[in-house]
This record gives C-alpha cells, sequence and structure tokens, in this order.
C-alpha cells in the first residue's frame, strides 16, 4: 500500500501513545510461563504481539481476551507443550530471540520457530551459542538462520559475556537461567534495556544487577499477577520528531514509558536542541521492579548536529533512523557510531535509511556501522520504501509532512507492526 504524505500545517493536539511492544511481548511470555494466571492491561494489538499471543497457546498457555485486559494462565516453567508444527513467529524478531529461552529448559521435548521471509533472514546464532552452552540443542538453517530447531534439556548456569549489547539475547539467556541448576550471570559491553530485569524482579525471582552484569538464580515458579503496560517510547517517538521538526507544531503525548534504558532518543534529541520536556526517569545502578511514566510536552525546535556514540546505542536502537531524520534538518554533521545491529533488524536498516533520505534530497553516507549526515536545513521529498521495516515506513511518513514537497511511502502497511493506528494518529494532530 502505497501512502502520500504532503507538507504538514503545524501539529498539534494530545495522543497516548500505543502500549509498549517490547513489555507487551515480554508480559505475555512471563505469563505463559506462571503458576497463576497473568492480567495484562493495555496489551498491544498489533501484528507482532498478536503472533506472541499465538505462540503462547501453542505451547499450552490459556489467553482470554477481555475489552480491557488480556488474562494469561500459563503452564509454570517446565511444563510447555510440545506442538504439532512449527510455531509461527511471524515477523516478530523479539519473539524469535527471546522465545528460545523458555523452551531450552523443556527436557526431551523439540520446538521448531518460524516466520515470515523477513524473519528467515535475521539470525539467530547469538542466541544459539548461550543457549548450546547451557546444554540446550539448537540447529537452525546454514547455522544462523531460521527455521530454528531447540531441543529443550537439563540446563546448566554459566557466566557468559555478550559480544554486542542486546536486550533480545540478554532476555533470552535470562529465560533459560530460570530453570538452570544455579546462578547464571550475563555481561554486556554496554548497558541496554531492561524491562525482562524489571519484571522478573516483580515476579519474585532472585536476580541483581552489578554494573553491567545481571545475575539470575533459578526458580521454582513465576508469579506475576498484573501487568500495566505503558506506552512505548519508540512509537512515540515518531510523534516526537514530527513535532520538532514541523514549524509551529506543539503536541502532548501521556503516559510513556520512560525506564532510562529506553530514552536515549530523547537525551540524543535534547543534546540536539530539540524541545522536549518530560519527567525522565535517571541512570541509577539498582533494579527497580516497575516501569516509570510520564508525558512528553514537544515542541517544534532549531536543531544541532550530534555524535552518537557506540555505548549510546542500545538505548536508542530502535530511534536511531529518526536521528538521520533529524539530521538532515540540522545545523552542521550528525554521525552515528557503532550501530552494526542495525543491518539485522526487519531491514538492513543502515541502508534503508541512508538510501531512503537519500532519495528524498538527504545527505547521508553510510558507514560500517552507522551512518553520517550532513544537515541541509530540510529535505525535497520523493518516494521511499519501507522494505517491509515498520520503523521505516513510519520515518517516511514523517518525513513528508517536513519536506518542501512531499513524500510517498511504499509499503506503509508495514507500520501495522507495532503502530496500527499510526497514521491515523498522525492525521488528526494534522488536521
Amino acid at each position: 500500500m502505497n501512502v502520500r504524505f504532503e507538507p504538514s500545517r503545524p501539529l498539534q493536539g494530545q495522543l497516548r501513545a500505543p502500549a509498549d511492544k517490547s513489555i507487551s511481548h515480554r508480559a505475555a511470555l512471563l505469563g505463559a510461563m506462571a503458576s497463576e494466571p497473568v492480567r495484562i492491561e493495555n496489551y498491544l494489538h498489533a501484528a507482532d504481539t498478536t503472533s506472541t499471543l499465538e505462540a503462547v497457546r501453542a505451547l499450552g498457555a490459556l489467553v482470554e481476551m477481555r475489552e480491557h485486559e488480556i488474562v494469561v494462565r500459563g503452564t509454570g516453567l517446565r511444563e510447555a507443550r510440545e506442538p504439532d508444527g512449527p510455531i509461527d513467529v511471524g515477523n516478530a524478531g523479539t519473539l524469535l530471540r527471546l522465545l528460545p529461552g523458555w523452551l531450552a529448559a523443556q527436557e526431551g521435548r523439540s520446538f521448531t520457530l518460524d516466520g515470515d521471509d523477513s524473519i528467515r533472514r535475521r539470525p539467530v546464532d547469538r542466541v544459539a551459542e548461550p543457549l548450546r552452552l547451557m546444554g540446550a540443542e539448537l540447529k537452525s538453517r546454514s547455522g544462523r538462520f531460521p527455521p530454528l530447531q531447540v531441543r529443550g534439556a537439563r540446563l546448566r548456569c554459566i557466566s557468559h559475556e555478550l559480544p554486542i549489547a542486546s536486550a533480545q539475547v540478554k532476555s533470552c539467556v535470562l529465560l533459560a537461567a530460570l530453570a538452570a541448576d544455579g546462578a547464571t550471570t550475563i555481561g554486556e559491553p554496554a548497558r541496554s534495556r531492561d524491562h525482562t530485569e524489571r519484571m522478573l524482579l516483580r515476579a519474585g525471582v532472585n536476580i541483581h544487577r552489578n554494573g553491567r552484569h545481571v545475575t539470575v538464580v533459578n526458580a521454582d515458579e513465576l508469579v506475576l499477577e498484573r501487568v500495566r503496560v505503558p506506552g512505548d517510547l519508540s512509537s512515540a517517538a515518531f510523534m516526537v520528531a514530527a513535532g520538532v521538526l514541523v514549524p509551529h507544531s506543539r503536541l502532548l503525548i501521556g503516559d510513556v514509558g520512560v525506564n532510562w534504558t529506553r530514552t536515549g532518543f530523547l537525551r540524543i534529541l535534547r543534546r540536539m536542541r530539540g524541545i522536549v520536556l518530560g519527567d525522565l526517569e535517571d541512570e541509577s545502578g539498582e533494579l527497580s521492579a516497575h516501569e516509570p511514566l510520564s508525558d512528553l510536552d514537544v515542541a517544534h525546535g532549531a536543531l544541532e548536529g550530534t555524535v552518537v556514540e557506540a555505548e549510546e546505542v542500545p538505548l536508542a536502537i530502535d530511534e536511531l533512523g529518526l536521528v538521520a531524520l533529524l539530521g538532515c534538518f540540522a545545523e552542521g554533521e550528525t554521525v552515528v557510531h557503532g550501530a552494526q545491529e542495525l543491518r539485522v533488524k526487519e531491514s538492513d536498516r543502515i541502508a534503508g535509511v541512508v538510501d531512503g533520505l537519500r532519495g528524498l534530497g538527504g545527505e547521508i553516507e553510510a558507514t560500517d556501522d552507522g551512518f553520517a549526515v550532513r544537515g541541509t536545513g530540510g529535505l525535497k521529498g520523493g518516494t521511499i520504501d519501507a522494505r517491509g521495516d515498520h520503523r521505516l515506513a513510519m520515518m517516511g511518513a514523517v518525513a513528508g509532512l517536513a519536506s518542501r514537497e512531499g513524500v510517498e511511502v511504499v509499503g506503509m502497511e508495514a507500520a501495522a507492526v507495532s503502530y496500527p493506528e499510526f497514521t491515523a494518529d498522525l492525521a488528526r494532530l494534522c488536521s
């Protein structure tokens, strides 16, 4: 589906961001692993998170859909059912990488994870390696790509250093560690989002953080009575960017999750002199069981270029395309380092962002681990291909609003993966 986004009048108004995709995935998975029913309020109903609900149903959990919540009645940590056929993860990379952690602990049972064409291009070797060290058997196409076969085993604890900071890989190991034979420690070269750790702490798990290392002790059961999913900052970020870029705009985005491991984009934007007010959580060495919320007050501002270093990337991984877009409008140069993880998202997101913005008149070059943008004060417009990537689709839409001549987005339907109401919300703010 091709959708054209014309240059916009000032954006005005209020909205609530859609429910957080990352936390919705985790709430459904931990609900399926819990020994008592888990009530999940404000669950995201989108393509990716629906794949997670279907996956846990295939593994024996019961999912009850109510008006304002869902209730997941799980199987327990070690009692997942072996399904008759492959588990379809659709386009959900988070599900593909987290679910094997639970399945690895299902002794003597075998599971296959598969998905769409995009998923079949996403590597799984970085989750397979630590799970093999823990004793599970895993096989994948060409040793790296889905379909991924997992045969559960009696797991042993490990101490493991991740070569690249990744909340998905870390979470996979943490879920497996719940059924291992002792305490497992995972280290990262930089801090990544910590939603899994917070939810495990709420579920009564013995887990603690020491700098860049997290240690979790095996558990007999999870008890997680209720989860309320906050608004998704990664989705709200597109509205934030639109409000900052379109002159004379003023927006209020309510109840957004501002966990400090997710607010890297807002800190980068503030450094670029973007106007975003909100009560952001401060960085802390202590692990909290809760997800903080804040309203975000957004206004147009004149932007300055900046440099994003590798240690900032995990805390803004889903918003780096927007940093490139903002850089096109900023004074000076904007450079992102250490973002090679973008090469293995729903698309090669570095190539998608660079080719897409260049096609709209941006002066941007790809590097091995990121990109460099020379600000020219704006974009002419044109056509951008979303490449099946929801974040590229929404970036193209925002670019159209701020451009001089408008942008046609090829494949706008990809936005439904994480933000089904995106075009409707955007139209309302522009009206």
